[in-house]
């Protein structure tokens, strides 16, 4: 299995961490062998954070071989998918060709979110679609010089895009799971028809809060959706985003997770479902329970390092005890 670490970026504004405590464990991630990649949580006026583009950035410029990418690009659907094109390429060129870029169309249920999209002049129910439409645009500016786009919300003529992305094609994976989390349900990666575009029009798919029985069920029906639009499954990747806490005491190790992804998320999650996105307990407990993700086909997880106390030390304790282990 490949396995990451997802930078709390929301926690430089909660006090839980500084800038330089996300890039320090950057750094770590890059000289670790058992990692290969940095992932960071994006979102635009719900869920504010640092911002991902710049932090990716300052990463790729201090790191040489991990991969980078979002968990998930929250704000897809409301960037003008032109500046977008042209930022993502840089961060590509950047990296010398170690991004993955994982869109998802955001949104939600309260004020926020309304108030959210209304600022950006988007209407809620367009964000799937205007999601659908940007991975478009990217793929024609960074394909394409001086040719027209026409589609329902983006147009433009006589234009290129320079520089392109080192990688071509540049990867575009899809983050599934409204429909699951919806239903409080963690036995499926994710609605069908989210999950056959994901097979239709996507490089890769990122998910999360699902079971290992869950996860293997979804990535097939992914594969298959891929076959029936004649595209090659075996350029398909995908990475679970998940959290872990290392302690030989399981209760205590699960109460500091709810501490910490409470405050982080500020809600009152229950145990049933901080446990469908959570891998915690002493070592042995969290690499059988790991091995079910890898037996179930899951191939690379990400995690989010979910502690009220020493992060480096649950890092090193991740990497030492645990990881080299499944």
């Amino acid at each position: 299995m490949k396995f990451g670490i997802t930078l709390s970026n929301r926690g430089v504004l909660l006090g839980l961490c500084t800038p330089r405590d996300l890039l320090s464990l950057a750094d770590a991630v890059e000289a670790s062998p058992v990692l290969d990649s940095i992932w960071c949580g994006d979102a635009l006026f719900v869920n504010r954070r640092l911002d991902a583009l710049t932090l990716l950035a300052a990463v790729a410029g201090r790191t040489e071989r991990v991969l980078l990418g979002p968990a998930c690009m929250g704000s897809f659907a409301l960037r003008d998918p032109l500046v977008f094109a042209y930022e993502w390429a840089s961060l590509d060129v950047l990296s010398n060709g170690r991004t993955r870029l994982v869109a998802c169309s955001g949104g939600g249920a309260g004020p926020l979110w309304e108030a959210e999209s209304a600022a950006m002049n988007i209407a809620p129910e367009n964000r799937r679609k205007r999601m659908v439409e940007n991975m478009h645009v990217l793929r024609h500016l960074w394909s394409r010089d001086n040719e027209p786009f026409e589609g329902q919300f983006v147009k433009f003529s006589g234009i290129t895009l320079e520089p392109k992305p080192v990688q071509n094609p540049c990867p575009i994976w899809l983050a599934t799971n409204a429909e699951r989390l919806s239903k409080g349900q963690a036995d499926f990666g994710g609605s069908e028809f989210a999950l056959r575009r994901v097979g239709r029009i996507a490089d890769g798919w990122m998910t999360h809060s699902v079971s290992p029985q869950g996860f293997r069920k979804s990535w097939n029906f992914i594969l298959e959706a891929a076959r029936e639009h004649g595209r090659d499954p075996s350029r398909f990747d995908h990475v679970l985003y998940h959290h872990i806490n290392i302690n030989e005491d399981r209760d205590a190790a699960l109460a500091d997770s709810k501490t910490f992804l409470d405050l982080y998320y500020g809600a009152n999650y229950s145990k049933e479902r901080l446990e469908a996105w959570l891998t915690y307990g002493s070592p042995a407990d969290c690499i059988a329970h790991l091995k079910q993700f890898k037996d179930c086909g899951c191939e690379r997880i990400t995690f989010r390092i979910s502690t009220m106390g020493d992060p480096m030390r649950q890092f090193r304790r991740a990497v030492e005890e645990v990881l080299p282990f499944v």
